[in-house]
């Protein structure tokens, strides 16, 4: 199993930051976006929020690749619209490269 951690800031507004918290709720997410989520090897993923910072942590089959995640999800429509519909309430980090939305992070610590 393979974990990825990924980060994106939320515009920093408590309204829209609880909109995007009910979004998040598995009854309100699209089913073509949990489809999408859950297909190419995802095993799971989970968002976690701190004031208004997001990291994401996806884990996957061994064989996962990333690249061609990204690239079936360019590719659905449904996905395309969920990202835009959630472009209303993200921003992205200082750093990220344009375009560039969830920035990867770098693990540097791990006890096992």
């Amino acid at each position: 199993m393979n974990t990825y951690c990924f980060a994106l800031d939320l515009n920093d507004d408590p309204q829209l930051i609880e909109e995007y918290k009910r979004w998040h709720q598995l009854e309100n997410i699209w089913p073509e976006v949990l489809e999408c989520i859950r297909a190419k090897g995802v095993l799971s993923q989970k968002i976690y929020l701190a004031s208004n910072r997001l990291v994401l942590i996806l884990e996957t089959t061994d064989d996962f690749d990333l690249d061609a995640k990204a690239a079936a999800d360019r590719a659905s429509p449904q996905m395309r619209k969920w990202e835009e519909l959630m472009w209303k309430f993200q921003k992205p980090l200082p750093h990220a490269r344009p375009g560039e939305k969830w920035v990867r992070m770098e693990k540097i610590f791990e006890v096992t």
